[in-house]
């Protein structure tokens, strides 16, 4: 639900915002008009033991009516104050209420709408003019008191959000439309119009039902077909023999229906409201990778991940586990309590024993689930399980600073004593088990020198796709010609989200190389991996791809288009589209693209940037000055804002104050290599020399093995008579580029001087 973004900086202007992918349902033709939606008392007719299992799930009450019935909170006049605002929980004539302040900072008096989940927390959602629904800031706790509820509390208890903060609870972030609706009823479309800035959301039932999951039953339920997707469980897993440690299975898994629990229950964005039950999740959606800040750099869960990524890094998914192995799809519950699920495939007198886990009988840490699936809070109360389900790897936290389930438990202990202590129990064979983070966290200690490993970790058929696809996107930064044959390869897998990565790291290349790479994915089956590869070759002139991929591209293209029309409440969603037009040669378009972003969010910074890059290419510097100024007044600590006004700056020639902007992007971005480059230049440029070599000494021991800091640091130690120094850093750029002529050359020379 949350967005994603990112902003750099490229000759002197930025790097635009990446786009999101896009939305196409399957066409029915006229003979067979499309299924329908009947509702979950149809289906209860024949199927009543599913619905009366249904009944009293998370997913029944995902979302209701507000009524005495479904209302958990204390709306007996309970008082909460949060950062000086004191909000009172009342009723008025059966209906409830709350006073707290409202988008103008005053206290009112808002009418609860619906009520939003139900365990263990329970949000309350507040009609708005334009077909809106806000998420209330407090929320009720919902467990037993002896567990620390029954109370109301914040969801953001540290933070002060006043009236005007997208955060607040009627900004644009906590907006029900925007961000949570799809996921907590059926049939749901957003139904947004950009032009009026309104919603018009329909669904065809408030929670989340039968045909959420098994798709439009009109056809079923008039006995003329099943429905779109068939989600029979039949427990599969059985052991070969007697004593053998691991269950098999005796089927194949049902792909399908894990597309279907992964579309909701994954970290994604939208690129499709309507798609084919089961269909690949990249058809329809854009599942987030296991990158910065959402995961640890081992790929356990940082922030709100909504499990799929992490159940896909899993030997359990490899081996053909699905999520209706552990969970009854319709109560939601577990097929067994404790260990004995566990031991459903794992044999229970081998792994459930003090042998294997070497801790009491009875006691939390004999508790499968608590060195294998460690918790972590979000939503201040609201405890997940990480379903990447890892072996503990305390002798990498200190590495990678990552947790560790041993010192997550054990909590006045480093990870150095679990590790001792795994080795006594185990031996140390445990430490060579096959592990991603590392070369996943390489890049922070080795930069550009990490390609081969990442690019190594992205070929790797024994990894996790949705490792590997990591693995191709981190490397991005640092490919070069040579890393063509590696891309390739990746572009014809047969996983769509390795495809949709590949075609990232074509980006750095010329139009010849991604045509000749990436025109025939603009037919690919999966939408999403079709619309990248529209993106990617959206500047490429026709002239340069044959006939048939023209009209490929243009279909994609149209497929980008929708899905970001779909997702114009979105800023970077408007961002992305302003992105595409200034690829295809359209400023005027991108320019009021930005300005749409900026008017739903006043401070999206990438918003700021690409409109004033936008006015560069113009030639209109004015404006593009007024534009980030404008940003500045808002957002005083944007790097990213400050470094752009320092380009600008240099090009009207006034040095004095573009160094002061571009030191300033420095200070509040001291990791940005690239900052860092651009402001050592301009010390140098200005006769400052010295204090240019020693702001690069600083970056490189910062952000090691960056080529253009490494360069720098070569010319300008040569520069100052220092050969002993320009040779080290040569040495480290030889390192990055061992086989590349002209670096050998430069070595020879140096040596040669020494």
């Amino acid at each position: 639900m949350l967005a994603a973004a990112g902003i750099a900086l490229v000759a002197g202007t930025m790097v635009l915002w990446r786009g999101r992918g896009p939305a196409t349902p399957p066409v029915e033709s006229a003979a067979r008009p499309a299924p329908e939606f009947v509702g979950s008392a149809t289906c209860a007719g024949c199927h009543a033991d599913q619905a009366k299992a249904w009944q009293g799930s998370h997913h029944q009450l995902a979302m209701q009516e507000a009524s005495a019935a479904t209302v958990l909170g204390d709306f007996g006049n309970a008082r909460f104050r949060h950062h000086g605002v004191e909000s009172t929980f009342f009723k008025r004539d059966g209906k409830f209420m709350v006073r707290t302040d409202g988008p103008d900072g005053k206290l009112a008096d808002f009418e609860i709408g619906r009520t939003f989940g139900v365990w263990p927390l329970q949000q309350y959602l507040i009609a708005f003019p334009g077909g809106r629904y806000q998420t209330l800031g407090m929320a009720w706790d919902a467990r037993a008191k002896g567990e620390g509820g029954q109370r109301w509390f914040h969801l953001y208890p540290d933070e002060k959000l006043a009236q005007g903060d997208p955060l607040h609870w009627t900004g644009l972030y906590q907006n029900w439309n925007l961000q949570c609706a799809a996921c907590h009823s059926t049939n749901l479309k957003k139904g947004y119009d950009a032009a009026s800035n309104t919603y018009q959301t329909t669904f065809s039932e408030i929670n989340v039902a039968c045909e959420a999951c098994h798709g439009p039953g009109s056809r079923h339920a008039e006995g003329k077909g099943l429905a779109s997707l068939k989600t029979r469980w039949k427990d599969a897993w059985k052991f070969p023999a007697a004593g053998a440690k691991h269950a098999e299975r005796g089927r194949p898994a049902d792909a399908a229906a894990m597309n279907t629990c992964a579309a909701c229950h994954a970290r994604r964005s939208t690129i499709a409201e309507t798609g084919a039950p089961g269909a690949p999740i990249e058809d329809t959606h854009r599942p987030a990778l296991l990158t910065p800040p959402n995961y640890y750099p081992d790929g356990q869960q940082r922030e709100e991940v909504y499990v799929w990524g992490s159940f896909l890094q899993t030997r359990m998914h490899e081996k053909g586990v699905t999520c209706m192995d552990c969970h009854e799809p319709h109560a939601l519950k577990l097929r067994a309590e404790g260990n004995a699920l566990c031991g459903r495939c794992h044999n229970a007198a081998l792994f459930d024993t003090e042998k294997h886990h070497f801790h009491k009988a009875g006691t939390k840490g004999a508790q499968c689930v608590e060195c294998h699936m460690p918790e972590r809070n979000y939503m201040v109360i609201d405890a997940r399980r990480d379903h990447a389900i890892r072996v503990p790897r305390p002798d990498l936290s200190s590495a990678l600073g990552s947790p560790n389930a041993c010192t997550q438990c054990h909590t006045g202990r480093k990870p150095e004593w679990a590790a001792a202590a795994m080795d006594k129990w185990y031996g140390k064979a445990w430490r060579d088990r096959a592990q991603h983070g590392t070369a996943l966290h390489s890049p922070a200690a080795q930069g550009a020198k990490a390609l081969r490993s990442l690019l190594a970790l992205a070929n790797d058929p024994a990894a996790p796709a949705i490792v590997r696809a990591t693995a191709a996107t981190v490397a991005q930064p640092y490919v070069t010609p040579a890393s063509l044959p590696a891309l390739r390869n990746l572009l014809v897998n047969v996983d769509p989200t390795l495809r949709i990565a590949a075609l990232g790291l074509l980006e750095p290349f010329e139009p010849a190389v991604r045509v000749q790479s990436a025109a025939r994915l603009l037919a690919d089956p999966v939408r999403g991996v079709r619309i990248e590869a529209a993106r990617m070759l959206a500047d490429v002139a026709d002239s340069q791809l044959a006939a048939e991929h023209r009209g490929d591209r243009d279909r994609a293209l149209g497929e980008y288009v929708e899905s970001l029309r779909l997702d114009a409440d979105w800023p970077e969603a408007n961002a992305s589209l302003g992105n595409l037009r200034m690829r295809q040669g359209r400023p005027e378009e991108a320019i009021a693209a930005y300005e749409r972003a900026l008017a739903l969010d006043a401070r999206f910074v990438g918003g700021y940037v690409n409109l004033a890059d936008a006015y560069r290419g113009l030639g209109r510097e004015a404006e593009s000055e007024k534009t980030l100024r404008r940003g500045l007044a808002l957002l005083p600590r944007a790097a990213d804002l400050h470094h752009a006004l320092g380009l600008l700056l240099v090009r009207k020639r006034d040095s004095a104050a573009a160094l002061r902007e571009l030191a300033l992007a420095v200070k509040l971005a001291p990791d940005n290599a690239r900052y860092g480059y651009v402001h050592a230049i301009g010390l140098h440029s200005a006769g400052r020399r010295g204090e240019a070599l020693s702001l690069l000494r600083t970056v490189d021991a910062r952000q090691p093995y960056d080529p253009e800091i490494l360069s720098a640091l070569v010319s300008m130690s040569r520069e100052a008579g220092n050969a002993t120094d320009a040779l080290v850093y040569a040495r480290k750029i030889a390192e990055i580029y061992p086989d590349n002529p002209e670096v050998k050359r430069m070595l020879a020379e140096l040596e040669g001087a020494r």
